[in-house]
């Protein structure tokens, strides 16, 4: 099982925002397919470390089993969506899989923790938003802005997150890569929202969030717990901003 907590906000938020946004069958296994394909980058990051170290242990072989099966219910999944949604949806894959890979060249590498494939991973599995809005017919427009708000935030929470436990930890930190994480999503959500892709609630909210971060960043650091609960909270308020706004439009 995973042992990234946040992890499972950030895959869950795309899918949840696009199924909100656009429900249907074949966003319904788009998204149960990003679950378990944040599921399954455990076991097949196992198996890629001990390749990589040239070994092959009793894990080794377990956990290419658990990544087997969870790789082909993926592969059905998609064979389903394809059969249920509209066609050519599924191109912003083709666009988040660089970003995949590099997340798992890493993980080879056993440097997943590392500033880079955490945001490479976090923005490509933003695109699962864009793929379930697409899949059920919806504007491209609308499915990119999409993308880039759940992408904002997650990487905006991401360099906060990060300082803040080297902060606690007492290792070297610089506290301008928080802050300009926050003022990148807010300008990247405001990039959709000028040409109409989507409506000013999202920038907004995310601009509440930042402020949030930059304060919060300057003052005594918070327990992991807590701050994973807040940058949760943050990420399910933004997600239900942004639907509702789409729906009032």
């Amino acid at each position: 099982m995973p042992t990234e907590h946040g992890g499972w906000s950030l895959t869950l938020e795309p899918v949840v925002l696009g199924l909100l946004v656009a429900p249907s069958w074949a966003g319904l296994a788009v998204g149960v397919a990003a679950l378990l394909g944040f599921l399954a980058r455990t076991p097949l990051k196992l198996v890629l470390v001990d390749r990589f170290r040239d070994r092959w242990l009793d894990r080794t072989g377990l956990a290419a089993r658990v990544a087997a099966v969870e790789l082909a219910i993926i592969v059905a999944l998609a064979v389903a969506a394809v059969i249920l949604g509209e066609s050519g949806f599924w191109w912003p894959l083709v666009v988040a899989g660089p970003l995949i890979a590099v997340e798992l060249w890493f993980d080879m590498k056993s440097r997943g923790r590392r500033l880079i494939p955490e945001l490479c991973g976090t923005v490509g599995i933003s695109s699962m938003a864009a793929v379930i809005v697409l899949a059920d017919g919806k504007e491209t427009s609308l499915a990119l802005g999409l993308w880039a708000v759940i992408a904002a935030r997650a990487a905006a929470a991401i360099p906060h997150v990060r300082t803040q436990l080297f902060r606690a930890r007492g290792r070297p930190f610089k506290l301008w890569h928080s802050d300009l994480a926050q003022v990148l999503a807010v300008a990247a959500a405001a990039v959709a929202w000028v040409p109409d892709a989507i409506p000013f609630a999202p920038v907004g909210a995310l601009a509440v969030v930042g402020l949030f971060n930059v304060v919060a960043v300057r003052r005594p650091p918070r327990p992991p717990k807590v701050l994973g609960i807040q940058q949760i909270a943050f990420g399910v308020g933004v997600v239900v901003v942004t639907a509702v706004a789409v729906w009032a439009v």
